[in-house]
C-alpha cells in the first residue's frame, strides 16, 4: 500500500466508476483495476463492491476511506507547508452555535480576507457536540460551544477529558424574538402564560455530555410548549418569524440591522433565569494563528456592540 493507492481509492469512491476514475487520474482502466485489487489483497479486505450501477463501498471500504482521507489530508498539509511555503494558503476553520453576533463577527472578519491571494475558510454552524467532534476528528482548529451554566461542570469535564483548552467568550440570557406583527409585539412585559398559545421556532439538537437526550430536551425544550417548528438553519428561522406572525424564538441578542431586515422585535424575558455561556475551544497543542486572533478580535467587537448594549 502506498499514497497513490489511497488516492486511487478516493477517486473511485468519488466517481463511483473505474473508467471515470482512470480518466481523471490519467491512467488506463486495467492498471487502475489491478492497483485496487493489489490494495484489497494487501489489506485482506474488499473495499468496493462492483455492481451494474457502479462501484459501491463495502462496510470495510467505508472504514478504510475514512482513514485514507485523513492520511491524504495530512500529506497535503505537509506538502503545502514545505513545498509551497512562499505561496502558502491561509487557513481558518471554526464550528460555532447558531448565533447572530458570531455570524456578524464572521462577516466583518471575511471582509479582511478580500485582498488575500490564497485562503481557505470553513465556518460551520452546529451544536456543541459536533463542534467538539469537528476539532477531534475533522481537522477544525477552533470551536465555540454554547451551554446553559447549569451544565458547566459536565462540559468542563468533557473538554478536559478530550484534551481541549477553553476560554469564556460571552455570558447572557436568551431574548425572545417575534414579528413586529405578532400579537405580543407591543406588550412591554411578556410572561410564559402569554406565549403558550403561540408556536415556538426551535433547534432540536441540544446536547450535554453524560446526560440523556431526553433529560436535556426536558431542560432546554420544556414540554409546556404545545406547538414547535424545528428548524436548524438560522436564516430560515428568521424567514418563518417574519412570515408567520404567530411564531416566536429564543436566542442570544441579534444586531438591529438584522431585526430590521426581517421586521422583527426582540424582548428581554424577565421570567427566564437561565444563563448561557459561549466558550472558545481548541486542542491543547494548537497555537492560535494571526488569522485566529483577527476573528477573535471581531468577536469581541461584535459582543460589545450587540450583547453588552
Amino acid at each position: 500500500m502506498n499514497i497513490l493507492h489511497l488516492r486511487y481509492a478516493c477517486e473511485i469512491e468519488k466517481t463511483k466508476s473505474i473508467s471515470k476514475a482512470a480518466e481523471n487520474l490519467f491512467m488506463s482502466q486495467p492498471n487502475l483495476s489491478r492497483a485496487i485489487k493489489d490494495l484489497e489483497s494487501s489489506l485482506n479486505i474488499q473495499i468496493f463492491e462492483r455492481t451494474s450501477k457502479g462501484m459501491n463501498l463495502t462496510v470495510k471500504g467505508e472504514e478504510f476511506l475514512y482513514y485514507a482521507k485523513k492520511i491524504l489530508s495530512e500529506v497535503d498539509e505537509i506538502e503545502n507547508l514545505y513545498l509551497n511555503e512562499e505561496h502558502s494558503k491561509l487557513k481558518f476553520s471554526i464550528s460555532v452555535p447558531r448565533a447572530s453576533y458570531i455570524s456578524h463577527a464572521f462577516a466583518e472578519f471575511a471582509k479582511k480576507l478580500e485582498n488575500c491571494k490564497q485562503c481557505e475558510v470553513f465556518y460551520k454552524e452546529t451544536n456543541s457536540l459536533k463542534a467538539i467532534r469537528n476539532i477531534l476528528n475533522s481537522h477544525y482548529n477552533l470551536g465555540i460551544i454554547r451551554y446553559q451554566s447549569t451544565f458547566e461542570n459536565y462540559f468542563k469535564a468533557l473538554l478536559k477529558e478530550k484534551g481541549l483548552k477553553y476560554e469564556l467568550i460571552s455570558e447572557f440570557s436568551y431574548h425572545i424574538f417575534m414579528s413586529k406583527n405578532h400579537p405580543l409585539a407591543q406588550k412591554e412585559e411578556i410572561k410564559m402564560k402569554d406565549i403558550e398559545a403561540f408556536t415556538e421556532i426551535a433547534h432540536a439538537d441540544p446536547y450535554v455530555p453524560s446526560l440523556s437526550s431526553v433529560d436535556v430536551k426536558k431542560e432546554e425544550l420544556p414540554d409546556n410548549v404545545k406547538k414547535r417548528i424545528y428548524v436548524y438553519e438560522r436564516a430560515s428561522q428568521f424567514n418563518l418569524l417574519e412570515k408567520l406572525p404567530n411564531t416566536y424564538m429564543w436566542g442570544s441578542p441579534v444586531p438591529k440591522q438584522l431585526l430590521d431586515k426581517y421586521d422583527l422585535v426582540q424582548k428581554k424575558y424577565d421570567e427566564n433565569a437561565k444563563v448561557y455561556k459561549d466558550i472558545l475551544i481548541y486542542h491543547k497543542d494548537y497555537h492560535l494563528t494571526s488569522l485566529d486572533h483577527e476573528f477573535l478580535n471581531e468577536i469581541v467587537k461584535s459582543k460589545r456592540q450587540i450583547l453588552d448594549e
